[in-house]
């Protein structure tokens, strides 16, 4: 071969290697440890724009949204509908009215750069909190310079701050336009409206359009962790019926034992099948029993009416069950229904379980996913993530959408503890931390 053929096709390796090297860099891997520039410009902005986050904060954390308050909720549902609609997107109230709640806060928004193969991304959070009207914590309270406590300051209004947050980052650093994206914030998710399923009909519908769901919440309040599962939460409602007689005859043949007998023998029976079942628990929450006894499940009251010289005639129970995975919840009704049917001498019982909480099980594109969030921790120079135990997390609107798409994680949201006590307190430092994770993580995703 001549020197100058040679020398050609020397210089077109290199060139070839110099292309992939480019092409490499220019769109780095889900999993890059370094940020490429555009994604530094993301972290600035974020930190740009910081007090005026905390303001926003602030705002929304003053006014009360228990979830029955209804006009509280429409109000804070107004102010983030204005961020976002400032920020481009397409905002539409959900009307609470068919399920007796204030409603819902649906915005979308397609970048002009979005194609058919970009990620469709579904960010989750709620507007409403466990704090009602007459409770005694009401005001956001800045207690040092990393503490500040709010009602619903973790849970979740700074969940939707974070979104925002991360949001106008990607807007203002020019990453919006190439990316799909959905938000939901509910407004009755710490008390679910009924009719069940059309309280959470508009949730169901934004996972089966989303590739990917990203729930905010606090999940332990660890900024080390993730949530990649979820125990769902079912509640049961067990009726118990004894033949009523004078105590002198109770064991004897012909008259049994008793619905409070059957009742303790079925309730010991759950706990010696399924106690010992990994991430399953079951708890009896409230329970009624003599000769009358009354439960409304609505209002959790009940009342009993009996006398100690009388064999117990009617017995109540009402409880919840909170389980992994859709198999393993179809597995302990089977058992628990089993248990309720092999009744004691002159009893009966049935038991019923009512709409809940789906699980949100640890599946391998949820692991996928928490891999690839870890990834942007650790480029920003937070550490690495992992998976929260599932018995630290409880159950959560993504719980819903989880099923129907590739990849779902939660407890991206503002850090802190004591939720839903007067004692909840944020990690205010990871306003920021937070919000760059999730606005990097939709930035590397809306590229892959």
């Amino acid at each position: 071969m001549k020197n100058n053929q040679l020398f050609s096709l020397c210089f077109f390796v290199f060139l070839i290697a110099l292309g992939s090297h480019v092409s490499a860099f220019s769109q780095p891997s889900l999993h890059s440890t370094s940020l490429m520039p555009s994604e530094q410009g993301v972290v600035k902005q974020i930190d740009h724009h910081h007090s005026e986050m905390l303001a926003l904060l602030k705002k929304v954390v003053n006014i009360n949204s228990g979830t029955m308050n209804f006009d509280g909720v429409q109000e804070v549902g107004q102010i983030f509908s204005q961020q976002l609609t400032d920020l481009g997107f397409e905002t539409h109230w959900v009307d609470g009215k068919p399920f007796n709640r204030a409603g819902h806060l649906y915005a979308s928004f397609e970048g002009a750069e979005a194609s058919d193969r970009t990620k469709k991304l579904l960010l989750i959070g709620h507007l409403d909190t466990v704090f009602e009207k007459g409770s005694e914590f009401q005001a956001f309270k800045v207690l040092d310079e990393s503490r500040v406590a709010g009602p619903g300051i973790t849970d979740m209004k700074g969940g939707n701050v974070v979104i925002v947050s991360a949001l106008k980052a990607l807007k203002n650093a020019g990453s919006l336009d190439s990316m799909k994206i959905k938000v939901l914030l509910m407004g009755d998710e710490e008390k679910r409206g009924s009719p069940f399923h059309v309280a959470t009909q508009k949730l169901v519908e934004a996972g089966h359009w989303a590739d990917i769901a990203l729930g905010f919440e606090d999940g332990d309040g660890d900024p080390k962790t993730a949530v990649i599962s979820r125990r769902g939460a079912t509640s049961w409602l067990l009726k118990v019926k004894g033949r009523p007689a004078h105590s002198s005859q109770i064991f004897r043949d012909g008259y049994g034992y008793g619905a409070i007998y059957e009742t303790a023998r079925i309730l010991n029976s759950f706990r010696e099948k399924l106690s010992s079942v990994p991430n399953l628990t079951f708890n009896p929450g409230s329970m009624v029993g003599g000769t009358k006894a009354e439960f409304d499940v609505a209002t959790a009251n009940g009342t009993a009416f009996g006398k100690n010289n009388v064999i117990s005639e009617t017995a109540i129970v009402y409880g919840d069950i909170r389980a992994l995975s859709p198999d393993q919840l179809s597995e302990a009704k089977s058992v628990m229904r089993s248990i309720v049917n092999n009744n004691l001498a002159e009893t009966e019982a049935e038991i019923s379980f009512s709409a809940g909480y789906p699980p949100m099980s640890p599946s391998a594109g949820n692991k996928k996913l928490l891999a690839e969030y870890s990834a942007v921790s650790e480029a920003i120079g937070l550490g690495a993530v992992v998976a929260v135990d599932p018995r630290k997390a409880g159950a959560a609107d993504i719980s819903f959408v989880a099923e129907h798409v590739d990849m779902a994680l939660d407890g991206l949201g503002l850090m802190g503890w004591g939720g839903h006590t007067v004692k909840e307190v944020a990690d205010i430092g990871t306003l920021n931390s937070q919000s760059k994770r999730a606005a990097l993580l939709m930035w590397r995703l809306s590229r892959h």
